[in-house]
Order: C-alpha cells, then sequence, then structure tokens
C-alpha cells in the first residue's frame, strides 16, 4: 500500500520504488555528513578574515586540480562499480585524521584551514562520484523520473545535517562529528550497492551490465582531454564557470553580511544552519512534487533556463538594496532553485555522453572547472568591490553573469535533447 502511494504521488513505476529509495538514502546520509560540518567550516572562513576568502578558494582549486589525477588513477584502473566505494574509502580515512588532529590541536589556524580547503574539495567529488554512479545507471527516460525524488535525499539530509551537528557538537566535539560523518559516507556507499544491485536485476535493453565490471580504462587525464575536444561538454563546462561565478559572488557577500550583522562566532554558525535548513525544506517540496514533472512535461530547459533568470533578478535587487534580509531571501531563492530544480537538469545533461565521461569528463567538470570558477570569480568580485568602493557593482556584474548563464543553459537544453532523441552520446 505505501510503495503503491509512494510511486503514484511521485509519478514512478511500480518497480521504480526500491532503486529510488536507495538513490535517495545515498544522498541523505552523503549530505547529512556533509552538512553537519558545513556550518563549521564557513566559521573557519570567516576566522581568517573576509578579506582573505579569495586565498583559501585559490587553494581549495590548486588542491582540486592536485587530486584529479588521483581520482582519474582510480577510475582507470577500477572497475566502474567499485570507483565509488574505493573513493568514499579514501574520504573516510581522512575525516578520522582530522579527527585525530582536532583532539590533539582544536584552536590549530592551519588546520582549520586545511580542513577548509578538504572540505570543498570533497564536496565537489564525492557528490559529483554519487550522481555519475546514477547517470551511469539509469537512462535519459529514466532520469526524467527518478533523479528528482532521488535529489530529494540531497536536501533531506542537508536539513538534517544541521540539525543533527546543533544537536550533538557539544557532547561529541567537533572531532566526534568528523567521525560520524566518516561514519555516515560508509552508509553511503552501501546505499549505492544496493541500487546497482537493483539494476543488475533489472538492466536496460542497451545495457552491458559486466561493462560495469571492468575499469574504464584510459589515463589519469582523459577527463580533461574528453572535455577540450566536446563541444557539448565545453558547454556544460561553460555552464558550471557560470554557476560558480554567481553562487562566489553570492558566497563572498553573504561572508561580508554575516561578519557584519552577527560579531559573534556560535551566532554567525546558527545562522548559517538556519540558512540551510530553510533552503533544504524549500528543495524537498520541489524535488519530490514538482521539478519531475516539469522536467517529463516541459524539458529541462526550463530547469536550466529560470533559476539562472531568478537569480540574476535577485543580484539586480541586491544592488538597489544591499540588505542582510534581501541577501537571505535572494540566497534562499538561489540555493532552493540551484538543489530543487537546477541540479537534477543538470545531472540530466551528462545521460548524453559515453560511460568513460560520465566518470572523468564529468567529475572533472564538477570540480576542476567548478572550483576554477570560483577561484577566478572571487578575485574578481575582490577587484571590483576594491575598485567600486560598493558591492552594488559587483552585484550587477553578477546579474550579467547570470543572463549568460541562462541563454548557456538553453542551447544546452536543446543539444541534450537532440542526442537523447539520436541516440549518440558525446564522445
Amino acid at each position: 500500500m505505501t510503495r503503491r502511494l509512494l510511486t503514484r504521488a511521485l509519478g514512478l513505476q511500480a518497480h521504480e520504488a526500491r532503486p529510488v529509495l536507495g538513490g535517495f538514502a545515498l544522498f541523505f546520509l552523503l549530505f547529512c555528513g556533509y552538512f553537519m560540518l558545513r556550518p563549521v567550516r564557513e566559521t573557519m572562513g570567516i576566522t581568517g578574515g573576509v578579506d582573505n576568502l579569495h586565498w583559501l578558494f585559490t587553494g581549495t582549486f590548486v588542491a582540486t586540480v592536485a587530486a584529479m589525477p588521483l581520482f582519474g588513477w582510480i577510475a582507470s584502473r577500477v572497475a566502474r562499480r567499485r570507483i565509488l566505494y574505493w573513493v568514499y574509502g579514501f574520504f573516510a580515512a581522512n575525516l578520522v585524521l582530522f579527527a585525530l588532529g582536532l583532539l590533539r590541536a582544536p584552536d590549530h589556524v592551519w588546520l582549520a584551514r586545511g580542513f577548509y580547503v578538504w572540505l570543498s574539495v570533497f564536496n565537489m567529488i564525492a557528490i559529483s562520484l554519487a550522481w555519475s554512479v546514477l547517470v551511469d545507471l539509469f537512462s535519459a527516460g529514466e532520469a526524467k523520473r527518478l533523479f528528482p525524488a532521488v535529489a530529494a535525499g540531497a536536501s533531506a539530509g542537508g536539513l538534517a545535517g544541521p540539525l543533527l551537528g546543533v544537536a550533538l557538537v557539544g557532547a561529541i566535539g567537533h572531532a566526534g562529528l568528523l567521525l560520524l560523518s566518516a561514519a555516515l559516507l560508509g552508509g553511503a556507499g552501501i546505499a549505492a550497492w544496493r541500487v546497482q544491485r537493483w539494476r543488475d536485476a533489472h538492466p536496460l535493453a542497451t545495457d552491458a551490465a559486466h561493462g560495469r565490471a571492468r575499469p574504464l580504462g584510459g589515463n589519469p587525464f582523459e577527463g580533461l582531454v574528453d572535455v577540450l575536444r566536446s563541444p557539448y561538454m565545453l558547454g556544460i563546462a561553460l555552464f558550471v564557470v557560470l554557476l560558480a561565478s554567481a553562487n562566489t559572488f553570492l558566497y563572498i557577500e553573504q561572508a561580508r553580511l554575516v561578519e557584519a550583522a552577527f560579531p559573534d562566532k556560535a551566532a554567525q554558525t546558527r545562522v548559517f544552519g538556519l540558512i540551510d535548513a530553510t533552503v533544504q525544506a524549500l528543495a524537498i517540496v520541489s524535488q519530490l512534487f514538482i521539478t519531475g514533472r516539469i522536467a517529463q512535461r516541459l524539458g529541462i530547459g526550463v530547469l536550466l533556463v529560470g533559476v539562472p533568470l531568478l537569480v540574476g533578478a535577485g543580484f539586480a535587487w541586491l544592488a538597489l538594496a544591499p540588505s542582510f534580509g534581501v541577501f537571505v531571501a535572494v540566497m534562499i531563492v538561489r540555493r532552493a532553485g540551484e538543489y530543487g530544480f537546477m541540479r537534477p537538469g543538470r545531472e540530466m545533461l551528462w545521460t548524453a555522453v559515453t560511460d568513460s565521461a560520465k566518470y572523468k569528463a564529468k567529475n572533472f567538470t564538477d570540480s576542476v572547472v567548478y572550483r576554477a570558477g570560483d577561484m577566478a570569480s572571487a578575485w574578481v568580485k575582490t577587484g571590483v568591490d576594491a575598485l567600486s568602493g560598493t558591492p552594488a557593482l559587483a552585484m550587477l556584474v553578477g546579474a550579467a553573469v547570470c543572463v549568460a548563464w541562462a541563454a548557456n543553459g538553453h542551447l544546452l537544453a536543446k543539444a541534450q535533447a537532440r542526442r537523447e532523441a539520436d541516440g549518440t552520446p558525446a564522445a
């Protein structure tokens, strides 16, 4: 009875409830662990001074570039169905080491900066890899039905994580939260295994299940080469750069406004947590009941264009009224729109590429390209603020970025539809 109600409410086929629940659990556990630690990271970023945030973005980019050959090596030599377990196991071990470091030196400034950079790298690679697995397992048609409901697990985890962190940090401390996050990461790996087992039992007509049991081959830098030689994937890379630029402009403005409005660090952490909770609650509703129906009836173009235009309007509003209240409204719209609409639509683009590109090119784009956009836009934001003496000009630049972002999303949606109709993956 419960399963029938679930499938009817979410617009699923009867046999799709199991993979949706498995994918939901994968993202719930992954995001719960990440969002437990995110408010701490944001506070650590402010500790070093808002004026130095562009250096942290630069460090994050450098660390991401350094990490990609290692990921590429794993993807080239480990069976596709086991890549996630290797990478998540490595990250879980990192969390244990950071926990031990915090127990020995809880106030060490460079340990705090190192954790800020590490969590930023972990965020991009771990989340991108989870999506790579799902993109590899589902067809384009299944993705339109299933990805919004699956993505709701990320929002639910993003809602539970900050609340769990607030409830437990007093009892177990930051080191305890890191160890708990490592355990949740292990649970996410188990959930991914369950979805893979379902696909094995319900193979696609074009599915070569044995292919997932073999390594992808190639070399650690193949993701970069694939992106450079494919106009379609270059378009996705540009989309990610514009997305990252808009997000970074808002992120730095967030740090400035929160620092001015809430000098106390504990209050800063609470504000970040409340924003996260509000965003995730709104995203859950849209992902479960709205996004999938829009994607099926109107196409993913609506998902990839609508959010950039709304964010662009928010930038213009901030230029005219740069207050904390206006910023909170814009930030909630931006992040809820990204999690609820943008991310599922963005991941659907990758259903039209080769198996190798779903892991290598996608992870390169979601991590290195994204962090390059972060770094470049952070320096641009810092430079524009220094030259103008006011954040209003930077907000207008952000609005212009969003217009280009929306145009790019429109073109990508048309290209994806053509590839889906032709059945020809991007090389």
